[in-house]
């Protein structure tokens, strides 16, 4: 199953993966970090596929996501 990684202490609040994720996973959680942004959340990992989206829109490499068994590959070169 596809795991999504968070590092709160990267995140700004900018709010793209959570506008990104096609599964709707995602939101801005109630706390702040020490940057004083609310930062990123996952709700609800189970529905995860595994795309990546949220981690390729992050601007500050704050999400990482691990996948165990089929990987996306979004430019076939």
């Amino acid at each position: 199953m596809p795991r999504v990684i968070i590092d709160a202490e990267k995140c700004k609040g900018c709010e793209l993966c959570v506008r990104a994720c096609p599964q709707v996973i995602l939101s801005m959680g109630e706390k702040i970090n020490t940057k004083g942004y609310f930062y990123a959340q996952v709700h609800d990992q189970p529905r995860c596929i595994g795309c990546r989206l949220c981690g390729l829109t992050c601007p500050d490499i704050a999400i990482e996501v691990e996948v165990n068994a089929v990987q996306y590959q979004y430019f076939p070169y």
